[in-house]
């Protein structure tokens, strides 16, 4: 049986910043600042049905367009393919 409580909708939103685990040297706010750089596409593979993280800078936009098509993933897949260790991050130049 779980024991676990479910969620407090009342709670505060937590800031994933906060509680992630960065590299050492890495602050935050140099997260925050370089994440206005940068454009990025999730959705799921045509074929192996993993999730896909397309991540890169704002000048590679159109780049993203000449890679093979993402199907739509909602939240509960994005999970789903986190706690599976299915999720493929990809740098898009």
């Amino acid at each position: 049986m779980d024991d676990a409580l479910p969620p407090d909708p009342n709670a505060a939103p937590v800031d994933p910043l906060s509680e992630a685990q960065l590299p050492p040297g890495v602050l935050p706010q140099e997260l925050e600042a370089l994440g206005g750089q940068l454009v990025w596409r999730i959705g799921k593979d045509e074929v192996s049905d993993d999730v896909i993280v397309r991540l890169g800078y704002a000048s590679s936009t159109p780049r993203f367009a000449h890679l093979p098509r993402l199907r739509s993933a909602s939240d509960a897949d994005l999970l789903l393919a986190i706690d599976g260790g299915r999720v493929v991050i990809e740098w898009v130049d």
